[in-house]
């Protein structure tokens, strides 16, 4: 194993074998993504720490970005995207899950054009642990009432309900948002 899994906590080298264990992948690929995760060292020598999902396309990831920065400036605080995990690996299920158990904070960006984490949606939802430290940046559109889908809709009234949905348009209003974070 190389050294920087030492410089690991023991719960999260732990707490990653048992999943990986559970994904049945190959012992490479286990060593390969357990070596990315010791990039995320800031993840666990900060207070806080915001994984921040959406779409990577230009414009969409140029507004990610605005969000990380953002986060960033806080003191004692570490925001990333899941692309700034290297590895060959791919942006998979296993590496999501990972990533989502070390952090604090798991922060959606939603826009409606192109279709964003539709996925990862799901697992915000699906379990308590993701969806209690979960918030949602969702963009509002002029003149449409559902841009999204009755899918989406569904997953975005979950988190208005807990008072962890904050709509922006511009993007000025999406850093404001931003700073609505905990």
């Amino acid at each position: 194993m190389p050294d920087t899994e030492s410089s690991l906590p023991d719960e999260i080298t732990t707490r990653a074998k048992e999943q990986l264990d559970e994904a049945e992948i190959s012992l490479a690929d286990n060593e390969e993504i357990i070596q990315a995760l010791s990039e995320l060292t800031p993840v666990y020598e900060n207070e806080q720490s915001y994984f921040v999902l959406g779409n990577y396309d230009r414009e969409p990831i140029r507004r990610l970005n605005l969000v990380v920065d953002r986060l960033n400036r806080r003191e004692n605080s570490y925001a990333f995207r899941m692309v700034d995990i290297r590895g060959e690996w791919d942006n998979s299920i296993q590496k999501f899950c990972l990533i989502a158990d070390l952090v604090t904070y798991i922060v959606g960006v939603a826009e409606k054009d192109p279709s964003d984490f539709l996925v990862e949606q799901g697992l915000l939802v699906g379990t308590v642990e993701y969806f209690s430290k979960s918030y949602v940046l969702q963009r509002a559109y002029e003149d449409e009432e559902h841009p999204f889908g009755w899918m989406q809709d569904g997953v975005f009234e979950l988190f208005k309900q807990e008072g962890r949905l904050y709509y922006w348009q511009t993007d000025a209003e999406l850093v404001e948002a931003a700073e609505k974070l905990p």
